[in-house]
């Protein structure tokens, strides 16, 4: 009897499942309601929903572990299968199958001494098992029950009669055994001494053989299987229905409460999953299926991460459900196309790696700026290094790495950044902070100076009053794009005084240099914020104002969403539920109009190594080699080079060449500049915004700097 208001409880799923034969039966008993209490009726069927959509199999509990699909999405197969359509193919093929057989045979050759005590032992126990199953057959102790049932009813006759035939019976079998030992103890000495060697060995092998095979337990293998077939679980319309109603996100039994689907479930293109659309009950929302995402994947029975779950603009209660076949995160994405070590463009779209259904996942650096954010160990500098790889490999990009950690992971971007500093430590360069406090007013003050000198281009130059690609390129202009990477970058809100200056400095920098061509990308495992006061302010202020957000796994939805941005818990993105056992594996948000979770490529330390030596050839070869990987010390707080280059100008020079300006530095003020060459303080005032020119020398025409030149960029820093 069903109760008149029956719940969620009062239905067993599993076993109603059980009951279900085929299509049309499910159809019935889903479009007739239970019966009223204490009535016989029936009523009116209902109006059915799910199964209006032709099926592709009948109903299943949990689904079936079943083969992959065919490759095709119209559900045919090719008549000649790709891997044998052509010769490459067939070559590959074959080049598959004997590094698979040979893999099998190498691994069952180093186990065949195991394999052969296992099998040896158990032969033993199968000799003593095939008796026990021969006495138990002579005997027939299957007609124990009947004759034990006879005297029980006190049924004489009956049990004379089976145990007539019982006697009989094995009398009968007790001579078949008797014919089979005398088989045996005849014909055994006959082989033995008739037979070949080789025919004794096979014979002795398949005795055993077959002997291990009745002594083993069930559940205990001889031969381990050297690798193991993929399988996944295959979802249909009952399958998504049950796990919707366990999660309680409606109910069958009312007809207002029915969860419906708002289009036919289908195949992904990529072929690695399902996916169709689910309209909720009216009352629930896309934010009550995103809660109960893990009851929906139990229901459907397979892993969390296999179901995602995207908002349907259309309506709050919509939305698609998409079901991988296989975990889609497990797998890394493989290593970087980097590695083809050719040059890049900082304009085009950025590799970055593969979004859960297995397509590219792209970033378009220009104009934007992108935070990192993660557990330690999780792959974030991976993550933020694979973009400045590609940076680095367009030799019209200025580069700047500040590491705040000090990880040997950026080291190597020495040659071919423009500014570096790894850590807080003392270096030979200087201070670290100190370093990274000039830095940036170096970049703050190109920043406004681009701005200026951009307003005054002509319009057929630019266009649109912004930096554009060719004058990006063309070294007159001066206004590369810049590439300014910082990897714990919490670290510089935590040094005391200084940091008031640099966070100052980073707020401003990351709202404004972005539309003037600077681009940052930023990565820390401390989203929360550091330090205090105005710091700590301007932390969140930082924080917040990148475009393009990237987190991989954190510790809570709280600290997802301080990285994500505010909204994307609310969106069915979290990136704690990411597993620990995912490196590498994140969710981009911001990038593009789709939020995929992404899988990043690989640029372990030695793929670094050989894609920056690859990208020095080319800035080498472009002439774009700047700052310190062009030789040049730190800037230290305590010289000031425009300053002291002014200095040592006569009045009435209008410029100096770069040797004769390196000598008077040397000369006039060794403390600073004794091992001064011509090559450095080129690099040093050009990064400071002055423009190398021709000056005339004792009538020789060599590269140099104009006084007004070395005045005007020290105007501008006045300014700023």
């Amino acid at each position: 009897m069903v109760p008149q208001n029956p719940t969620p409880d009062d239905f067993d799923w599993q076993a109603r499942e059980a009951e279900v034969l085929d299509l049309n039966d499910a159809r019935t008993r889903r479009t007739t309601p239970p019966p009223a209490a204490g009535g016989g009726g029936t009523s009116e069927p209902t109006s059915d929903t799910h199964f209006e959509i032709a099926l592709d199999d009948a109903p299943q509990a949990g689904g079936t572990p079943v083969d992959p699909p065919v490759a095709r999405p119209d559900g045919r197969r090719d008549i000649v299968p790709s891997n044998w359509s052509n010769w490459a193919n067939i070559k590959t093929s074959l080049k598959d199958a004997a590094a698979l057989y040979g893999y099998r045979a190498g691994f069952h050759g180093v186990r065949i001494p195991w394999y052969c005590l296992q099998g040896l032992f158990w032969a033993v126990v199968g000799v003593f098992r095939l008796i026990g199953k021969h006495i138990t057959w002579w005997w027939v102790s299957e007609q124990y029950g009947l004759r034990q049932a006879a005297a029980d009813s006190n049924d004489p006759q009956m049990w004379l009669k089976l145990h007539r035939e019982v006697k009989a019976t094995r009398m009968w079998r007790g001579l078949v055994l008797a014919g089979e030992l005398l088989a045996a103890a005849i014909g055994a000495p006959i082989l033995y001494a008739m037979a070949p060697t080789w025919a004794l060995a096979v014979t002795l092998v398949a005795v055993i053989g077959l002997l291990a095979r009745i002594g083993r337990p069930v559940d205990r293998r001889i031969i381990t299987p050297a690798t193991v077939a993929g399988r996944f679980r295959r979802v249909n319309p009952d399958i998504i229905l049950r796990a919707y109603y366990a999660a309680g996100l409606g109910r069958p039994d009312k007809d207002t409460q029915h969860v419906t689907f708002g289009s036919t479930m289908a195949r992904d293109t990529s072929g690695t999953g399902s996916q169709v659309s689910i309209d909720l009950p009216y009352g629930k929302t896309f934010d009550d299926a995103v809660k109960a995402r893990g009851a929906i994947a139990s229901g459907l029975d397979v892993a969390v991460s296999q179901v995602f779950i995207t908002r349907d603009p259309s309506s709050h209660r919509r939305h698609t459900l998409w079901v991988a076949d296989r975990d889609p995160l497990a797998q890394g994405a493989g290593r970087t196309p980097l590695l083809r070590c050719k040059p890049t463009d900082i304009w085009q779209p950025a590799p970055f790696g593969l979004d859960e259904r297995g397509n590219k996942v792209t970033v378009d650096m220009m104009w934007s700026s992108m935070l990192i954010g993660a557990q330690p160990r999780q792959g974030k500098t991976f993550a933020a290094r694979t973009l400045a790889l590609y940076g680095a490999l367009d030799p019209y990009v200025k580069l700047t790495v500040l590491d705040g950690g000090g990880k040997p992971d950026w080291r190597k971007f020495a040659l071919v950044a423009d500014r570096c500093s790894f850590g807080l430590a003392m270096t030979r360069d200087g201070d670290p902070a100190e370093i990274v406090l000039e830095t940036l007013r170096e970049i703050k003050a190109d920043v406004q100076d681009r701005y200026e000198r951009l307003s005054a281009l002509p319009v057929d130059v630019c266009p649109e009053g912004k930096l554009t690609r060719e004058i990006a390129r063309n070294p007159k202009y001066n206004m590369p794009v810049r590439l300014v990477i910082l990897d714990e970058f919490q670290e510089y809100f935590d040094l005391g005084d200084v940091s008031k200056e640099i966070a100052s400095l980073l707020v401003y920098l990351v709202k404004v240099a972005p539309a003037a061509g600077v681009i940052f990308v930023d990565a820390t495992q401390r989203p929360s914020g550091v330090g205090t006061g105005q710091v700590a302010q301007q932390f969140i202020s930082y924080r917040d104002n990148h475009q393009v957000r990237f987190a991989l796994r954190t510790g809570s939805w709280q600290v997802s969403d301080l990285v994500m941005g505010s909204g994307a818990y609310s969106e069915g993105h979290d990136s704690s539920t990411l597993l620990p056992t995912y490196k590498g594996v994140g969710i981009l948000r911001g990038a593009s109009d789709h939020t995929p979770t992404v899988r990043t490529y690989l640029a372990d330390q030695e793929d670094a190594e050989k894609i920056l030596i690859a990208a020095r050839k080319l800035r080498e070869a472009a002439g774009t080699l700047t700052g310190m990987a062009a030789g040049e010390q730190a800037i230290r707080e305590v010289r000031d080079v425009l300053a002291d280059a002014r200095a040592v100008i006569h009045a009435g020079e209008n410029g100096m060449t770069w040797a004769r300006l390196a000598a008077r530095l040397a000369e006039q003020m060794p403390e600073h500049y004794a091992d001064m060459t011509a090559e450095t303080i080129s690099a040093q005032l050009r990064a400071l915004n002055v423009r190398s020119v021709n000056v005339k020398d004792n009538g020789q025409v060599l590269k140099g700097a104009k006084t007004a030149d070395i005045d005007a960029a020290i105007q501008r820093r006045k300014a700023a």
